[in-house]
């Protein structure tokens, strides 16, 4: 054994020594965890939401997008599996289902009369037209290869939805159910809404961060705005003054004063933010 590997040896010896034989106190030393003092901030406790009831749909699954009908009722996309779950929000009970005869069935549009539902149809590429009265699908309008949210005029004329690969607005005129000839934009459309008064509609751009302004008399886009990153739904206040356009990049929701033209301000929503409702005070 060599000089070096015997001084090794030695050291360890010691080191070993000094682990196993040297006194430690065997006195607990106590440590007291910090008080919680509660969920602060956007994570503290949302009391507003503690009277909410939960409705069923089982066996349906994929609740995406839910609307409010003339009848009082409400009226939810259960994409996955291709239908609309019809519930009565007196009774917290589903009273009926309307097939759409189609793949991911995601957003929804009723007509002023409720007589009518359209849904569109992500990845068929299709808008399904609905009689809800007899719960049968009595149109399917082929608009593009892939589908994303869905809008009606005020006067129900124009059904509006975007077309996810090219720059494009399908219209589909509800008098006949076939395409109108389509609007080109300046990027990909994502949500849309219009305007109470019928002149425009008010569409999210996510690619460009901006807002485009269609006039629906001369069927062009006559203005955009910038706003944050990634925008995608937007909801115009039954008032026609301002929209709101969630932009889920950025967590925020920017409103839009629509006399003015201008972003008015923003509004913290937290990461994702997206889909968009109008809720009357009371």
């Amino acid at each position: 054994m060599s000089r070096r590997t015997r001084i090794g040896l030695g050291l360890v010896v010691m080191l070993l020594a000094y682990l196993l034989l040297w006194p430690v106190s065997l006195s607990p030393v106590a440590w007291r965890a910090p008080t919680f003092g509660g969920y602060q901030g956007p994570h503290a406790q949302n009391s507003r939401l503690a009277a909410a009831r939960q409705v069923s749909i089982a066996p349906e699954v994929g609740p995406e997008h839910i609307v409010f009908g003339p009848d009082g009722r409400l009226y939810v996309t259960t994409e996955i599996t291709n239908s609309i779950k019809v519930i009565d929000p007196r009774t917290n009970s589903v009273v009926g289902t309307l097939p759409t005869d189609q793949k991911e069935s995601h957003m929804l549009a009723l007509s002023g009369d409720g007589r009518t539902a359209y849904t569109s149809n992500v990845g068929a590429g299709t808008v399904s037209v609905i009689d809800v009265a007899t719960r049968k699908v009595t149109a399917v309008v082929t608009v593009a290869a892939r589908a994303q949210r869905i809008a009606l005029s005020v006067d129900g004329g124009w059904v509006f939805t975007a077309d996810q690969d090219s720059p494009r607005l399908a219209v589909i005129d509800t008098k006949t159910n076939k395409l109108a000839p389509g609007v080109a934009l300046p990027g990909v459309a994502y949500g849309t809404a219009p305007t109470p008064d019928g002149r425009f509609l008010i569409m999210a751009l996510p690619g460009l961060n901006q807002v485009g302004v269609l006039d629906l008399q001369s069927m062009e886009v006559v203005r955009t705005l910038d706003v944050p990153k990634a925008p995608q739904e937007v909801l115009v206040r039954p008032d026609g003054r301002v929209a709101y356009v969630s932009c889920d990049a950025s967590g925020q929701v920017a409103v839009i004063d629509l006399a003015e033209w201008k972003v008015e301000r923003l509004i913290p929503a937290g990461p994702m933010v997206d889909g968009l409702a109008w809720a009357a005070g009371r």
